[in-house]
């Protein structure tokens, strides 16, 4: 397990110095881990990947300010998910 977390550390470390890949990577990792919290900073450190699974997990639990917080941190895609949470109808039925 130790070969994980040297991993880990150097995938951080290419991160850090602007690999953007590595950041994705590292985004994929913490999702697997179920690491929402490492997911946040990975999206204030502008990983997508990172806004993009944060989305999946705000829009199953319906989260709406989680939504509008990725969106405004950059992921058109948050402030898509939330507008369309926003005019469904209450009861969950379409007019």
């Amino acid at each position: 397990m130790e070969n994980a977390n040297t991993d880990r550390e150097t995938l951080r470390e290419l991160a850090d110095e602007g690999n953007e890949t590595t950041l994705d990577r590292l985004a994929n990792l913490a999702d697997t881990a179920g690491g929402l919290g490492e997911l946040s900073e990975l999206l204030d450190e502008g990983s997508m990947r990172a806004g993009f699974l944060l989305i999946r997990h705000a829009a199953f639990n319906g989260d709406l300010r989680e939504l509008q917080r990725i969106a405004d941190a950059g992921c058109d895609e948050a402030g898509d998910k939330l507008n369309r949470l926003l005019r469904a109808p209450a009861d969950g039925h379409r007019d």
